[in-house]
C-alpha cells in the first residue's frame, strides 16, 4: 500500500523539516482534491483530478493509490470514464493515508 523506501529517500533528500512541511502540504491538498473528486462531473477535469493524484500520491509512495489513480486517468482520458470508481479510490486514500501517518508515527518512535 506505500512504499516506504520512496518515503524514505524523500525524507533523506529532503531532511526531517521539510519532510514533516511536505507531508502536511501533500495531506491539505490530497484532501481538497479527494472532495473534489465527489463532486466532479465533468470528464476533462476529472482527468486532471486524477492526473494530480497519481503523481503527488506516488513522490510520497502511496503506490496503491497512485495505481488506481492512474487506471482512473487512463480511463477517462480514453473517453470511458469511470465515475463509480470514485469511491474506492476515496477508500483506498483513506485507508493508505492511516496507514501512512501510523507508520510514520511507528519509525519516529522506533
Amino acid at each position: 500500500m506505500i512504499d516506504w523506501t520512496q518515503v524514505e529517500v524523500l525524507k533523506s533528500e529532503l531532511g526531517e523539516d521539510a519532510f514533516e512541511e511536505v507531508v502536511a502540504l501533500f495531506l491539505d491538498e490530497m484532501s481538497a482534491e479527494i472532495d473534489g473528486l465527489a463532486q466532479e462531473t465533468d470528464a476533462a477535469r476529472l482527468e486532471a483530478r486524477f492526473h494530480i493524484l497519481k503523481g503527488s500520491a506516488l513522490n510520497l509512495g502511496f503506490a496503491e493509490f497512485s495505481d488506481l489513480c492512474g487506471t482512473a486517468e487512463a480511463a477517462t482520458a480514453g473517453g470511458a470514464p469511470d465515475f463509480g470508481s470514485i469511491t474506492k479510490i476515496m477508500t483506498i486514500y483513506d485507508a493508505s493515508r492511516a496507514v501512512f501517518l501510523s507508520g510514520l508515527s511507528n519509525r519516529k518512535a522506533g
